[in-house]
Order: C-alpha cells, then structure tokens, then sequence
C-alpha cells in the first residue's frame, strides 16, 4: 500500500467515523433529510447506515485492490468535492436554504477542501507512474 491508498482509505475511515458521530451526537441532520423524526423508528438510519458503510466497503476494497475503474470514479468525486465550499458559503450566508445547522455547513465545506486536496494529490501520482501510484 502506497502514500495514496494509504490518504483516500484514511478519508474513507474519517468519513465513517464523521457518520456515525453525527447520527449518535446530532440526528436530526440526517433524519430530515430521510424524512423520519429524530426520535422515532432508527430503522431508515440504520439502514442508511449499513448501506453507506456497505459502499466505503467497496471503494475500500477497490482502492486496496488498485481497480483503475475505481481510481477514476474517487478521483472524479473527490475534485468535484470542492464545489462544497461555495454551497457552504452560499447556506451560510442565508441564500440557500440550510439541509443542518450551520455547524454541519462548515463540516461539508472543510471535507470537501480535504477531498480536493486528496483528488490532486491522485493526479500528482498519476503523472509520476499511472493510477494509484505513490504521490
């Protein structure tokens, strides 16, 4: 494992740790966005829970197993990353509507810094020595 699979499976494991500290710590940011109350049936969240476990999984697995398809696909997400920032910018300053507090607005808005970070950090070792090369 390389300097670059080492960064997207750390992302990957901070992102699941993110989730699920959010949904124990603050519910209601992804209850209203599934539709169900923040205190009543935790099935929709868990089940929200296994599945976007269930894909990290799989990208994991792709990125240990050096998929060329799935560096694309990560690569391709992660730039895309960046337009977190201005929607962040544009929820904060009240001229879209908020999907949280505005705590969770700053959140998206660094991890998105962090995915395009990332995803540069791809391109650089795709220049040195093709996909999931060292960084």
């Amino acid at each position: 494992m390389n300097s670059t699979q080492a960064l997207v499976l750390g992302f990957f494991a901070f992102a699941w740790i993110g989730l699920v500290l959010t949904l124990l710590l603050a519910p209601e940011v992804y209850s209203s966005a599934l539709g169900v109350a923040p205190s009543g049936d935790p099935i929709p969240i868990a089940l929200f829970l296994a599945g976007l476990s269930s894909f990290l999984v799989l990208l994991s697995i792709g990125t240990v197993r050096r998929w060329r398809w799935m560096f694309w696909l990560i690569m391709v997400a992660f730039l895309f990353g960046i337009l977190r920032v201005p929607v962040a910018a544009l929820q904060l300053g009240g001229w879209m509507q908020q999907e949280g507090p505005s705590w969770y607005a700053v959140l998206q808005a660094i991890l998105g810094v962090l995915q395009f970070g990332i995803a540069v950090a791809m391109l650089i070792g795709y220049r040195r020595g093709g996909a999931w090369a060292a960084f």
